[in-house]
């Protein structure tokens, strides 16, 4: 059976989405068009964005999914992660705090697209 194997965010900007994408995760781009720019994030997994849709990628547009990003180790190394995003100028949307899957925040990419970073399950 296939698995998912593409993760598409849609940005309004395509080469300032892939700045802070690159920026914040510390990876580059496997593939860049001037409005598809997809980053290899496991063997056969691409992490994309995408002005396709970009009508829609303002923050003002309520957004119903997270991008995840499970960090191993104990909950400061959530908390360091936060710290360290913050010194990038990334707007934190939820502080951290304790949910029922462990210590966890919320930031926002330029579009409003929201990225949870939590412990790994």
């Amino acid at each position: 059976m296939p698995t998912p194997n593409l993760f598409l965010i849609y940005v309004s900007n395509a080469e300032a989405a892939t700045a802070f994408y690159s920026n914040l995760f510390e990876i580059e781009p496997s593939f860049i068009s001037p409005r598809y720019v997809a980053f290899e994030v496991a063997p056969g997994v691409l992490f994309a964005l995408w002005t396709g849709r970009n009508e829609h990628a303002v923050p003002s547009t309520p957004r119903t999914c997270e991008i995840g990003l499970m960090l191993p180790g104990p909950a400061s190394v959530v908390e360091e992660t936060c710290t360290e995003w913050v010194a990038k100028g990334v707007r934190v949307v939820e502080e951290p705090h304790d949910a029922v899957f462990g210590r966890t925040f919320v930031v926002t990419d330029p579009d409003g697209n929201l990225i949870r970073v939590s412990p790994v399950d």
